[in-house]
């Protein structure tokens, strides 16, 4: 009897672990699966985390992660890549050096500068590294308010400068640039800057504390979409309607900011 297998898609994310489950490579893969992709990772840190704290954070050696690019390269080239975060500059230059050896197509990199409860995740001093050696690499880049701002080194209190952050990251090589306005108080609005033309996009607030691993979820998303080949103004429209579905019909687990739903659409 033949098997019933078909093709799935390959996509890679290049992040940390959250064993919780939430955020990170978990939340990556989750998505991935959600969008019917077949989905790989380069594990790069261990995070010890859950709804409510990070308790600690183990880097992964770079030799690992050659070894972890090289076996997913050699053997089932990915049509996306979602990049999360990278917690030390010995790491960002194996990235790098990884991303200029292999070149994949349709890279999303999203800045993970700080846990929900403000554990710096990238510490500050990697920052001006990051802008130089990983930011060149973004098709779309999709820093928060805050990681913006860290990008940036300029204050965003309205849209004006959401836009502006926007175009001052392209200047640093970020083909394209989404700004999440979720930490805004009056609306959650994105900007999105594709190099050419200023896109707003509408975002209705939900009141929830459920929102752990929302950034890792809309990036992976983004790349899920430009993988099934879809434009980059299409891939975003799409992973924010994917991830408000994921808000709607959020977990209530744990005892601070529960995960997200990424099976809200088998389950509605």
């Amino acid at each position: 009897m033949k098997a019933k297998g078909s093709e799935l898609i390959p996509i890679l994310t290049i992040a940390g672990s959250d064993c919780s489950g939430g955020a990170g490579v978990q939340a990556d893969l989750k998505t991935f699966s959600a969008h019917k992709l077949f989905g790989m990772s380069v594990i790069l840190s261990v995070v010890a985390e859950n709804t409510a704290r990070v308790i600690s954070v183990h880097n992964v050696p770079t030799r690992c992660v050659e070894e972890q690019f090289e076996a997913v390269f050699e053997d089932i080239p990915p049509k996306a890549v979602k990049i999360g975060m990278i917690g030390s500059k010995e790491l960002m230059l194996c990235v790098r050096e990884n991303l200029e050896r292999f070149k994949p197509e349709n890279v999303v990199i999203d800045p993970v500068m700080f846990a929900k409860n403000g554990f710096a995740l990238m510490p500050s001093e990697c920052c001006e590294f990051f802008k130089e050696n990983i930011l060149q690499f973004a098709d779309i880049l999709t820093p928060n308010i805050p990681e913006a701002e860290f990008l940036s080194g300029f204050t965003i209190q309205n849209e004006e400068e959401m836009i502006r952050a926007a175009k001052f990251l392209h200047t640093k090589g970020a083909k394209a640039v989404l700004i999440k306005g979720g930490h805004r108080s009056e609306n959650a609005n994105d900007v999105f800057f594709d190099g050419k033309q200023i896109h707003i996009l509408k975002g209705e607030r939900i009141e929830t504390k459920n929102t752990h691993g929302t950034g890792c979820t809309l990036s992976s998303a983004i790349a899920s979409n430009l993988a099934l080949g879809k434009t980059e103004l299409e891939s975003v429209k799409d992973a924010k309607e994917y991830v408000r579905g994921a808000i709607d019909y959020s977990l209530n687990l744990g005892k601070g900011c529960g995960p997200t739903n990424h099976f809200w659409a088998f389950n509605a």
